[in-house]
C-alpha cells in the first residue's frame, strides 16, 4: 500500500510548478532555501547550517512519505530542475486534534511571483481530497504578513482557538476548520447567575430605600 500511494501521491502539477517527493539529491537545494536567512526570517529555528543537517531532515520528510503516502513536496518551475521551494502537509496533532500541519517556503529569490498561493492552493486541494475529515493547519508568526496573506488567499481563515506557543514564540493559526467548531471549543463557558430572591408583597425597591435613608 506503501508503493501504491508513492505512486499516486508523489507528484503534482499546477499551471507554472511541478511539485515532487523529496529525494536524498535534493539536500543542497534544501540546505540553500533553509540556509538563507531571509526565507526563514520570522522562524530562526528552521534555519539549516550544514549538509549534514538537512539530510538528517530530508531523511525525517521521506520517512513521513513512506509511513503515510503523502509529505512535503520539492517544488519546481516546470521545465526546470532546481528546486526552488518546498510546501506540503505532514501529520500532527495540535490542541489534541490530529491535523495536517501546513508548510510552504521558497527562495527568496522567486518571492513576488504567487508560487507560495499556487503551490499551497494545490497542497490544500490534494489533503482535502484525500484526507477530508483532517483538519489543515497553517502556523504562521505574527510579524510575517505575508505568510498570513498566502494562508486567507489559499481559503483559511484565522482560528483563534488553535492559536499556540511555538519554538519561535506565539504562533497564529490558520485552518479550514467550519466556524461552528471553532465557536464550541474555544468560547467560555456561560454560568447561569441565580435569580435575585423576589420582594414580599406590598414591598417595593422604593419603601426599602426610603428606609434606609
Amino acid at each position: 500500500m506503501i508503493q501504491d500511494a508513492w505512486i499516486v501521491t508523489s507528484s503534482l502539477s499546477t499551471a507554472r510548478l511541478q511539485l515532487a517527493a523529496p529525494r536524498p539529491a535534493d539536500a543542497a537545494a534544501i540546505l540553500a532555501i533553509a540556509g538563507d536567512p531571509r526565507a526563514v526570517e520570522h522562524n530562526p529555528s528552521d534555519l539549516l547550517t550544514d549538509l549534514t543537517e538537512t539530510q538528517d531532515l530530508l531523511g525525517r520528510w521521506i520517512r513521513h512519505w513512506l509511513d503515510r503516502g503523502f509529505g512535503y513536496w520539492c517544488v519546481r518551475e516546470v521545465g526546470r530542475p532546481r528546486v526552488v521551494g518546498y510546501c506540503g502537509l505532514k501529520a500532527s496533532t495540535a490542541k489534541g486534534l490530529s491535523v495536517l500541519n501546513l508548510i510552504y517556503r521558497f527562495t527568496p529569490d522567486v518571492w513576488g511571483r504567487g508560487y507560495a498561493t499556487e503551490a499551497t492552493t494545490a497542497a490544500i486541494a490534494w489533503g482535502t481530497e484525500h484526507q477530508p475529515s483532517t483538519t489543515i493547519l497553517a502556523r504562521v508568526r505574527p510579524d510575517n504578513v505575508a505568510s498570513q496573506n498566502v494562508a486567507l488567499k489559499v481559503g483559511l481563515r484565522r482560528d483563534h482557538g488553535m492559536d499556540d506557543e511555538g519554538e519561535d514564540g506565539r504562533d497564529l493559526a490558520y485552518t479550514n476548520r467550519p466556524r461552528t467548531t471553532e465557536l464550541v471549543q474555544s468560547e467560555p463557558t456561560k454560568v447561569a447567575l441565580p435569580a435575585s430572591p423576589a420582594l414580599p408583597s406590598g414591598v417595593s425597591l422604593a419603601s426599602i430605600a426610603e428606609l434606609v435613608r
